[in-house]
């Protein structure tokens, strides 16, 4: 899994220490901003289910739609992120075994 440190901005926020990256496992772009301090938890949070961000352009149409703006994705990151996508993904377990998936 990749994880390579952003800049998320809203009209009223700032995080720094946002993090985007590639899920292998559940083939999605992912990011995470706006950590809560009590529970740990990221207030945003896109790329939780399987296959919902395929490629970089949704999450980052995504992230727009919502309203925020990403800063200082660096080309090298991107690149990176790409590789990881570009390889052959295999189904999870609960694909393998049929469970239910929500």
């Amino acid at each position: 899994m990749s994880r390579h440190a952003v800049t998320v901005r809203s009209s009223t926020r700032t995080d720094d220490n946002a993090v985007i990256g590639y899920d292998p496992p559940m083939r999605t772009y992912f990011l995470q901003a706006f950590e809560d301090i009590e529970s740990d938890e990221p207030g945003l949070w896109l790329g939780t289910r399987f296959d919902e961000y395929p490629d970089l352009p949704s999450l980052v149409a995504a992230v727009e739609a919502g309203g925020y703006a990403l800063d200082n994705l660096a080309d090298e990151d991107v690149a990176d992120m790409a590789r990881e996508a570009a390889q052959p993904a295999r189904c999870s377990f609960a694909e393998r075994t049929g469970q239910p998936m929500r």
